[in-house]
């Protein structure tokens, strides 16, 4: 069986192609990026040389390239993980999202149509359901949730999950969406809360918070969340939307001052700054759907999650420390040259 990831050079999609090559040696995995600023190689170093690894470089937007791909690669699974995905960045330049999340989503779905992809499946995000208020705990994120975006990221989210569930309805295409909540884990970019917390207190910096640190956040480890979309892709029912929650809330506060007590640094460090336009306040998901059909439980609880993500960056200093100096967007032409498809 041959399964396209999409953005398999990024964090979540690095991690599902690692998941992926490691457990099913008799399937081919074709990574495809285009390595924007988010995209590493580096990150897939440790499969590169795999025999059932592939890497392609290109657009989810080209429509001529992506038509010509699957023209010669007929993939059977297609895994699409391809998105700007920082909130931060969409208020600043939406096109982009619309771009790349719609866009790009559209011509897969095109693809995936005129050449009988088996299955589908869309990474989508809790962030599609807006948010929940501080003072109640007992409300959660189910799939039937009414979507209710913040931000342009969120909007070109929904967007794209909505031509999804439109191929299925009116094309038959045989599709499945999840939506996570925060995910967490090795090979997160440093523009992110928790590896930029780590990054930064290891170097003494200021640590930058919005407003008061009372935003919550569910999270889940990287490797539950990959471990979510197996199953799915191979068990969840067509036409169907997933819910995969980490069952750990935590406001960014607490985040914060858990990673500078394992690190044994000075809470003075935190510096609270403006919060950004549209915050949301609380993300909570009930992932009821997906362990009761499929069996799901995570296997890491936050605290065992944030122990080992800690340790993975200080056992892997080089990887973060290329991507703030700008050294890792040269790994693609040290290792391929100009070309934009590889082995």
């Amino acid at each position: 069986m041959k399964i396209l990831v999409t953005g398999g050079a990024g964090f979540i999609g690095g991690n599902f192609v690692h998941h992926m090559v490691k457990k099913y040696p008799e399937h081919t995995v074709i990574n495809l990026d285009l390595l924007t600023y988010a995209g590493n190689l580096e990150t897939l170093k440790p499969v590169e040389d795999k025999p059932n690894y592939k890497f392609v470089r290109g657009d989810i937007a080209d429509r001529r390239f992506i038509m010509d791909l699957f023209e010669k690669e007929r993939p059977d699974v297609v895994v699409n993980f391809a998105a700007e995905s920082h909130v931060d960045r969409s208020i600043t330049d939406p096109g982009i999202f619309v771009q790349t999340n719609v866009m790009g989503t559209q011509v897969l779905l095109d693809a995936s149509k005129e050449y009988g992809v088996k299955r589908y499946h869309q990474v989508s995000t809790d962030e599609v359901y807006g948010d929940l208020p501080l003072d109640r705990p007992d409300l959660f994120f189910r799939e039937d949730t009414p979507l209710h975006t913040s931000s342009p990221y969120s909007s070109s989210k929904a967007s794209a999950d909505l031509f999804v569930l439109a191929y299925y309805r009116t094309y038959g295409l045989p599709v499945t969406i999840s939506r996570c909540s925060n995910n967490y884990g090795p090979y997160h970019f440093p523009e992110k809360l928790i590896p930029l917390i780590i990054s930064r207190a290891l170097a003494d910096e200021k640590l930058p918070v919005y407003g008061k640190g009372e935003n919550v956040r569910d999270w889940l480890h990287v490797s539950d969340h990959c471990d979510a979309i197996d199953l799915i892709i191979h068990n969840g029912r067509v036409g169907e939307v997933y819910n995969v929650g980490g069952h750990n809330e935590k406001t960014n506060l607490e985040v914060v001052k858990t990673i500078l007590k394992a690190l044994g640094k000075p809470e003075s460090l935190i510096e609270f700054v403006t919060d950004r336009p549209g915050h949301d306040l609380r993300y909570a998901i009930d992932p009821t759907k997906l362990e009761t059909e499929l069996g799901w439980k995570p296997k890491y609880t936050f605290e065992t999650g944030i122990r080992q993500t800690i340790q993975w960056y200080l056992d892997n200093r080089e990887w973060w420390e290329n991507i703030i100096s700008g050294e890792y967007a040269g790994y693609f032409d040290k290792m391929y040259g100009k070309d934009l498809t590889t082995k």
